[in-house]
């Protein structure tokens, strides 16, 4: 029998706020997080959780992923101490740019200053995989850990690489997530000048006059745990983890293939994987980036694998009220969508004030919205889509 996956513990930092409950309660009341064309965490205070040490041995990305983690094994209950042994814990935390932000920094300190003043702790500051060993130090798991970097899909591959782990039995609980800080004017330039930044101001995906999206920053974190054992331990269960699926496009490096095969077939695979049937779905926290051919890729992957029942599914964005957070948009998209499950109330997405006709029927969520439960319960997908050509889905249901 299958080894069934739950989510014990939730946390997030984003534009909306420090936590989870302010991203889902600001999201469904039509609030957002972005000013002046940026999603910035302009309440977080990094050293409300790290000391002045660490604060100078961290990227802010780091940091952002230390708060939610704190949140996330929190709520699972592990404040007094880890429920299993440290190295049957594992540790998996994305991110698409890393440690950019001290990256910029330092670089401008090597050309004003020179060799001798940049810092030596850059490399340990910068890597990829740094988010996920200051959460595995912090909390003492001693199991496998990693960073993953699949641009805009490494949030939700590394949700479904703990799930897997998980599931094989290599692990009896994870902490995953993703973590991004990239609203540099480095990064804005290049995304600028690749097309695909709005130039109004406003990110409105599916919307008919989208232009692009907006940068955001932010990280979300979630604790997994085999069924059994959270139940043993009487863990509150948030949600299950029912499926996830992986594809790559292997077509382009940024553009989207037309046809939306590989995309499709991951959203496919998430939904074999979950034993759940297009019928089945009651909401879709969709990557709705706001560009126009990804949005209208997103929407021919779905309704390849979902048809008919595309039309009535209730589906919103959280890059229009966050911006696009980049590596940590799918763990704060997974977070959201937990939360959606157990209030059974899922946010709009921010802004649309004119759907694309073009892009045919489609259920787009404009209010905070009641879900409903279907003869699965209430089950719910959770797609990402990344340059390279990443696509990654997760489905989630309510706990039961």
């Amino acid at each position: 029998m299958r080894r069934r996956v739950v989510v014990t513990g939730c946390g997030a930092v984003t534009p909306l706020g420090v936590g989870a409950t302010a991203l889902h309660e600001r999201a469904v009341a039509g609030d957002t997080g972005l000013d002046t064309g940026v999603g910035r965490c302009a309440g977080f205070d990094p050293a409300a959780w790290l000391s002045r040490r660490d604060l100078r041995r961290t990227d802010r990305y780091c940091q952002l992923a230390v708060a939610a983690a704190d949140e996330a094994v929190r709520q699972a209950g592990w404040g007094a101490g880890l429920p299993y042994p440290g190295d049957r814990i594992a540790c998996i935390i994305g991110s698409a740019l890393g440690g950019i932000t001290t990256t910029e920094e330092q670089s401008a300190v090597l050309a004003t200053r020179g060799a001798g003043h940049v810092s030596p702790l850059l490399t340990a500051m910068v890597m990829g995989n740094a988010a996920a060993a200051h959460v595995a130090m912090r909390y003492g798991l001693r199991g496998e850990s990693a960073g993953f970097a699949s641009a805009c899909s490494s949030g939700s591959q590394s949700i479904g690489a703990g799930l897997r782990l998980v599931r094989a039995g290599a692990a009896d609980a994870v902490v995953v997530g993703g973590a991004e800080s990239a609203v540099s004017p480095l990064i804005h330039a290049t995304f600028r000048n690749a097309g695909v930044l709005s130039e109004s101001g406003r990110t409105a995906p599916f919307d008919r006059r989208r232009d692009g999206f907006l940068l955001g920053e932010g990280a979300g974190v979630l604790v997994l745990e085999e069924a059994g054992a959270a139940a043993a331990r009487g863990a509150p269960v948030l949600a299950e983890v029912l499926g996830y699926g992986a594809t790559s496009d292997a077509y382009h490096l940024t553009a989207p293939e037309p046809e939306a095969t590989g995309a499709a077939t991951a959203v496919r695979a998430a939904l074999s994987d979950a034993a759940v049937g297009p019928g089945d779905l009651g909401y879709i926290n969709a990557h709705g980036t706001g560009t126009v051919l990804n949005d209208r890729a997103e929407v021919t992957a779905l309704r390849r694998v979902l048809g008919e029942h595309l039309a009535g599914t209730p589906m919103s964005s959280s890059k229009s009220y966050l911006g696009h957070l980049l590596g940590a948009a799918g763990a704060v998209e997974a977070v959201a969508t937990v939360r959606a499950l157990q209030s059974a109330t899922a946010p709009p997405t921010a802004g649309l004030d004119d759907p694309d006709e073009d892009l045919g029927p489609l259920d787009l969520i404009r209010a905070g919205r009641t879900l409903k439960a279907g003869p699965a319960g209430l089950v719910a997908l959770s797609t990402s889509f990344g340059f390279g050509g990443h696509n990654a889905a997760l489905v989630l249901a309510e706990a039961r």
